[in-house]
């Protein structure tokens, strides 16, 4: 549904409400910032949420991970930090919007120098769907959409770095990033505690070549890695892929 001006929802000029086809959820997104893909999706579902869970998110964006994640288990309390004022105010909207206050809070600050309100040792989870291209070279003309994409104000070293500091002893870190910067990311994950231990490749199918990859670490937990089978988005014939097809259809519900 787009609107073009301020209604009773909180929507602004270029700002639509999409549903996120989970629970009755809906986000707000606008055409001229970073929307979410399907690596987000994704990403929720490959997350070892637990009940009760204190989930931090770094780099929340428009902060669909938080609102997936509340339609998937049964989090304690979801904190996303975001750097960006613009992506801070729709999140807090969508979250107001979809009644989530008591569950989630959208903090405003930079994951590289954590605000006071985010205690070190303090969570059981951190996810993050951090930018996958290296700074330098050619970036979109619309800056929100390069911090969204490029390490231009965090690199994947500060997001891993940050993460195993809020993380409690045997804390999980999930998050999603390009193949090519695997041993990148494995490597600085081992340097900061974080020993990787389940990973899962996501192809567009399974004659493809994979194009993105799920990681999740454990602070402190000895070396093994758990390789999952291969994830394909998309079934021979285009349509989604009978596991991806059952992440839009399920309808946990939410307390």
């Amino acid at each position: 549904m787009h609107i073009g001006n301020k209604t009773s929802e909180g929507l602004g000029p270029g700002e639509e409400l999409e549903d996120l086809q989970r629970c009755g959820l809906k986000i707000i997104q606008s055409s001229d910032t970073f929307r979410f893909g399907i690596d987000s999706v994704l990403l929720a579902h490959f997350a070892p949420l637990r009940k009760g869970d204190r989930v931090l998110d770094l780099g929340t964006g428009n902060g669909v991970l938080p609102l997936l994640l509340a339609g998937i288990g049964e989090p304690g309390l979801i904190h996303g930090l975001e750097i960006q004022a613009r992506l801070v105010d729709m999140a807090r909207r969508s979250v107001a919007l979809n009644g989530l206050n008591h569950l989630i809070t959208i903090i405003e600050g930079d994951l590289c120098f954590p605000p006071p309100s985010l205690v070190a040792g303090g969570y059981d989870l951190v996810i993050s769907n951090p930018p996958y291209l290296e700074a330098g070279g050619k970036v979109s003309l619309q800056m929100e959409v390069a911090i969204a994409r490029h390490e231009i104000l965090c690199t994947l070293a500060d997001v891993l770095g940050t993460g195993a500091q809020m993380l409690r002893n045997r804390g999980r870190m999930a998050l999603i990033h390009r193949p090519g910067r695997l041993v990148d990311l494995m490597t600085i994950m081992r340097s900061e505690g974080l020993e990787p231990k389940t990973l899962r490749f996501i192809h567009p199918t399974l004659k493809g070549k994979p194009t993105m990859v799920m990681v999740v670490g454990v602070k402190g937990a000895r070396p093994h890695l758990n390789i999952l089978p291969p994830l394909a988005i998309y079934d021979g014939v285009g349509n989604y892929s009978p596991e991806v097809l059952a992440y839009y259809n399920e309808q946990a519900p939410m307390e």
